[in-house]
């Protein structure tokens, strides 16, 4: 399990970008924490720079969307699933097991 950051630092409808060999993307929405590859699967774009409504999140370049909770696509042109990621919350801190890759169908 990595840090990604304190529960005061991640307000909900924002995300983090973690950085490391695959860049993963921290996301508080609807009151839930939720982590995904950060790289759009449509265009190298960071969907932690994109929009969050409800339970996806919009890419900032081409406006694929991606649901928080699968990963799976929700419009074009995105047509593959990005990697979903276990997240825990202990002590005040959100952490993300990136060693569990959790692939979508």
């Amino acid at each position: 399990m990595i840090r990604a950051c304190s529960v005061s630092e991640l307000p909900e409808g924002e995300a983090v970008r973690l950085a490391g060999p695959v860049p993963v993307s921290v996301f508080h929405s609807e009151g839930a924490y939720y982590a995904l590859d950060d790289t759009c699967s449509h265009q190298d774009a960071s969907l932690a720079d994109g929009w969050i409504e409800g339970c996806f999140v919009e890419c900032p370049l081409h406006a694929a969307r991606f649901d928080l909770r699968t990963g799976a696509p929700d419009c074009l042109p995105a047509m593959n699933a990005v990697r979903t990621y276990p997240v825990v919350v202990a002590d005040g801190v959100i952490y993300v097991d990136t060693e569990v890759r959790q692939d979508v169908a």
